[in-house]
């Protein structure tokens, strides 16, 4: 039996070209970067060509400092049908004090689709050890909350389309 590859870590160099006004890494700049780790670490999982769904729960805790070597901690916590989702952790390690920080977390549904472009079926989820079941555990509630939140914004989308200005 092949064992599934459920994590991928990259390091990026925050360079100058990937600052803000204020000199700090731009946040749009962390986003492109997280997008390319949750599609890597989604496509190694399954071995198809992967989307972007959704993006979850995207918090900035501390701010990146151009120059930090930032690492990306990308894991499969959950695979439904044809989508999963990527949890990805990011920490900043300052490269002459060796001072790391945990500066952003958030979570990607990824789907993988066929050569048509259609969502196609990806391998069950094997969960393993303790901290696969409470990531798989957290994803579910995840997974409620955002439907929940899908059906909540349709109603309002109806309910801005019918009303007179």
């Amino acid at each position: 039996m092949v064992k599934q590859e459920k994590s991928l870590t990259m390091s990026v160099l925050m360079t100058p070209d990937m600052a803000n006004f204020s000199g700090h890494v731009h946040g749009g700049s962390l986003l492109k970067l997280l997008d390319q780790v949750a599609y890597s670490c989604a496509a190694k999982y399954c071995k198809q060509y992967v989307v972007t769904a959704a993006l979850d729960q995207v918090f900035f805790k501390q701010q990146v400092n151009v120059g930090e070597l930032v690492t990306f901690y990308a894991h499969v916590n959950y695979v439904g049908h044809s989508s999963m989702e990527v949890g990805v952790k990011v920490v900043a390690e300052n490269l002459r004090t060796d001072d790391k920080r945990h500066t952003t977390s958030c979570y990607f549904t990824m789907v993988a689709m066929d050569d048509t472009g259609k969502p196609t079926p990806v391998p069950r989820l094997e969960v393993e050890t303790d901290d696969e079941k409470r990531y798989y555990a957290e994803a579910l509630l995840r997974k409620q909350m955002r439907q929940e939140n899908l059906h909540k914004n349709r109603i309002l989308a109806i309910e801005l389309t019918e009303e007179k200005f």
